[in-house]
C-alpha cells in the first residue's frame, strides 16, 4: 500500500459500485482494483474519462459474474483478457492480470496471472502501473509510480529497451506522456532507448502511429516533447515531412495565449510544408481519415496569400473561395509564420472578423442563364463563372437586377 486517494465521484457512483460488487461476489474482496490512467489522473487532479479495472478473475469468470448481476458485458478483447462492462451507460474496461509470454514489438502473447506485481511489470511506465482499491487505497508495485506522477517523471517500468522491444509504439507513448505530464528534463535512460530503437517504429501500423501522434499534439503544450522527438530522430521516422518546428511552436503560443484552444490536426499541419501535394502524401502515409487528409491538404495551400493587413474585401473573397474552415486554418498558419513584430492584434482582428462574416449565396444559376438565352451546355457554365467572378471582385453586391443584367450581357457575348 502507498496511501489513499481522496474520494472521487467516479469511485462511489452507483454504476461503479455495481461492477465491483459483481466482481467481488465471485472473487472476494480485493479481487479487483482501478488501474492506470484513472488513478494517475485522480492523483494529479486531472479529468478522468476512462475507467479501467484490473482483476484476478479470468475473462470468463469476470463475464459470468457481471452477467449474473445483470450488468451487460461486451467481449472487447478476450484474447488479451479484456471485457467491457456497461452499467448505467458507463463503460468499464476490465482486464485480467497478465504477464507477457512472447512479444514481437507489435503485439504480445499473454498468460493470465494472479500476481499484481507481474501485471505491473508488463506495463509501460511506472506512473501508469498504479492501482487503487474501491475505497481509494493505493498500490504502487514498481515502487516509483507515485513519486513519478507527482514529480512529472516519465520512467519506463524496468529496463527501457526491454519495454520498447515488447511494443515499439511505447517510443511515441514516452513522448506523448512527457507532453501531457512531464516536468523538468526527460528521463535520460528512457530518452536514449527511444533514440537508439527508433527504427522499430517502422514495424508499427500507420494507424497506431497517427493516433499516438495526434494525442501527443493535443497536449496543452507539446513543444518540448516535439523538440525531443526531432532531436532524437523519432519525428523523422514517423513523419519525415513534419519539420517546421518554428511554425508549430508559434502556433502553440498563439493557441495558448490568444485562442484558448488546442487543435492537434492544425498543429500537425503546422509541422508540414506549405505544399498541398506533400501535405496530402504525409496524411496518406499516416492513414488519416479522408476528412483529416483533405483538411491538411487545404491548409497547406498558399493561394490566395493571406496577410494581417489584407483588408476586409480581400478577406471576404478568400473566405468565399476557400471556405470558412480552410480560411481559418490558413489564417492561423500564416499568423504563426509571420515574424513581423507587433502584428498579433491585426491577425486577431482579422480572425474575429472572419468568424463574424457569412458568405452570401450566388443569387443566379443555370436556369437563369438559359432563360436569358444561353444554350444548354458549357456556355451556361462560362457565363455563370464570368458573372460570379465579377460579383466576388465587386464585394458581393446584393442588387439582383444588376447581377441579371451582367448575366444577360455574358450570355450575349457567349452566343454572338
Amino acid at each position: 500500500m502507498s496511501g489513499r486517494l481522496e474520494p472521487q465521484p467516479w469511485m462511489t457512483a452507483p454504476a461503479t459500485r455495481r461492477v465491483f460488487a459483481a466482481l467481488e461476489a465471485r472473487g472476494g474482496a480485493g479481487c479487483a482494483r482501478f488501474v492506470g490512467g484513472c488513478v494517475r489522473n485522480a492523483l494529479l487532479g486531472r479529468p478522468v474519462d476512462d475507467l479501467d479495472i484490473a482483476t484476478v478473475l479470468t475473462p470468463e469468470e469476470a463475464r459470468a459474474a457481471l452477467e449474473a448481476a445483470g450488468v451487460r458485458v461486451v467481449p472487447t478483447g478476450l484474447d488479451h483478457g479484456t471485457v467491457t462492462a456497461v452499467a448505467d451507460h458507463q463503460p468499464f474496461e476490465i482486464t485480467t492480470l497478465r504477464r507477457d509470454v512472447e512479444t514481437d514489438g507489435r503485439r504480445a502473447v499473454v498468460a493470465f496471472t494472479t500476481d499484481w506485481g507481474e501485471d505491473a511489470e508488463r506495463r509501460d511506465f511506472r506512473l501508469n502501473a498504479l492501482y487503487a482499491a474501491p475505497d481509494g487505497t493505493l498500490f504502487d508495485p514498481t515502487g516509483g509510480g507515485l513519486e513519478d506522477a507527482r514529480a512529472g517523471r516519465i520512467v519506463f517500468v524496468g529496463d527501457p529497451e526491454t519495454r520498447i522491444r515488447e511494443d515499439y509504439l511505447r517510443i511515441l507513448r514516452f513522448f506523448r506522456f512527457y507532453a501531457w505530464f512531464g516536468r523538468g528534463p526527460p528521463d535520460a535512460a528512457g530518452l536514449e532507448a527511444c533514440r537508439s530503437l527508433k527504427d522499430g517504429l517502422t514495424r508499427i501500423s500507420a494507424e497506431r502511429v497517427q493516433k499516438e501522434l495526434l494525442k501527443l499534439l493535443a497536449a496543452g503544450d507539446p513543444r518540448a516533447s516535439v523538440r525531443l522527438m526531432s532531436a532524437t530522430g523519432v519525428l523523422a521516422v514517423v513523419a519525415p515531412a513534419a519539420q517546421d518546428l518554428d511554425r508549430l511552436e508559434a502556433l502553440v503560443e498563439i493557441e495558448r495565449g490568444v485562442l484558448g484552444e488546442a487543435d492537434p490536426e492544425l498543429r500537425l499541419a503546422a509541422l508540414l510544408p506549405s505544399d498541398p501535394a506533400r501535405a496530402r502524401a504525409a496524411a496518406e502515409a499516416l492513414r488519416l481519415s479522408n476528412a483529416q487528409r483533405d483538411r491538411l491538404e487545404a491548409a497547406a495551400g498558399t493561394e490566395p496569400p493571406l496577410a494581417a493587413d489584407m483588408g476586409a474585401p480581400a478577406m471576404r473573397r478568400a473566405i468565399y473561395r476557400l471556405g470558412p474552415q480552410p480560411f481559418r486554418d490558413r489564417l492561423k498558419l500564416a499568423w504563426a509564420a509571420d515574424r513581423s513584430p507587433g502584428q498579433a492584434g491585426a491577425w486577431r482582428a482579422l480572425l474575429e472578423a472572419s468568424d463574424a462574416w457569412r458568405a452570401p449565396v450566388f443569387p443566379v444559376g443555370g436556369a437563369d442563364a438559359m432563360e436569358l438565352g444561353a444554350p444548354r451546355g458549357p456556355a451556361v457554365g462560362r457565363a455563370l463563372r464570368e458573372v460570379e467572378d465579377w460579383w466576388v471582385q465587386a464585394d458581393f453586391p446584393a442588387d439582383e437586377a444588376a447581377i441579371r443584367d451582367r448575366l444577360a450581357a455574358a450570355v450575349r457575348r457567349g452566343t454572338a
